[in-house]
């Protein structure tokens, strides 16, 4: 696996693949990936670019059938009901402060940049609130741009600092 990563990171469409994959993992999604990106060499536009379109991936599915596997799990083992009450526990705590805003609300908490927030958990919250998919769907894509924007900002102005 480490000879196939270092395979990618010999040209600039293996530096994107590897940026792509990374912004569709939970968790780090861009807000890992667009450093990693311009810290594989590419250039921070192109990182940006690349980690948007990565991130956006998975929402669909989130949106579509989450419920739907969370019902399959808690059918599974208890130790998966638990998991899955853990995540839905998290997520309803977060959904206080969008509900009241509603749309507006699930912008910001995907824009905002910060660990627990982005395209994953707001994807979830709409899920579990039952909000139309496509009213959603944009709400959770222009997050994704301003928190695109604004990771890329602080990338490039730490690359361009420090010279990295």
């Amino acid at each position: 696996m480490a000879e196939f990563i270092e395979l990618l990171k010999q040209s600039e469409m293996g530096e994107a693949l590897i940026t792509f994959v990374v912004s569709m993992l939970p968790i780090i999604e861009l807000r890992g990936a667009i450093p990693l990106g311009v810290g594989l060499g590419l250039h921070p536009l192109y990182a940006m670019i690349v980690s948007m379109v990565g991130n956006m991936v998975p929402v669909p599915f989130i949106v579509f059938f989450i419920r739907k596997i969370f019902a399959w799990l808690r059918k599974k083992s208890k130790w998966l009901e638990g998991v899955v009450l853990k995540i839905e526990a998290r997520a309803e705590g977060k959904w206080a402060e969008i509900h009241k805003y509603e749309l507006l609300g699930l912008f910001i908490f995907v824009a905002i940049p910060l660990p627990g927030t982005g395209a994953w958990t707001g994807a979830l919250i709409a899920a579990l609130m039952n909000m139309r998919i496509r009213n959603a769907m944009l709400c959770i894509f222009g997050g994704v741009i301003v928190a695109g924007l604004v990771i890329t900002v602080l990338t490039y102005g730490v690359v361009s600092l420090f010279g990295v």
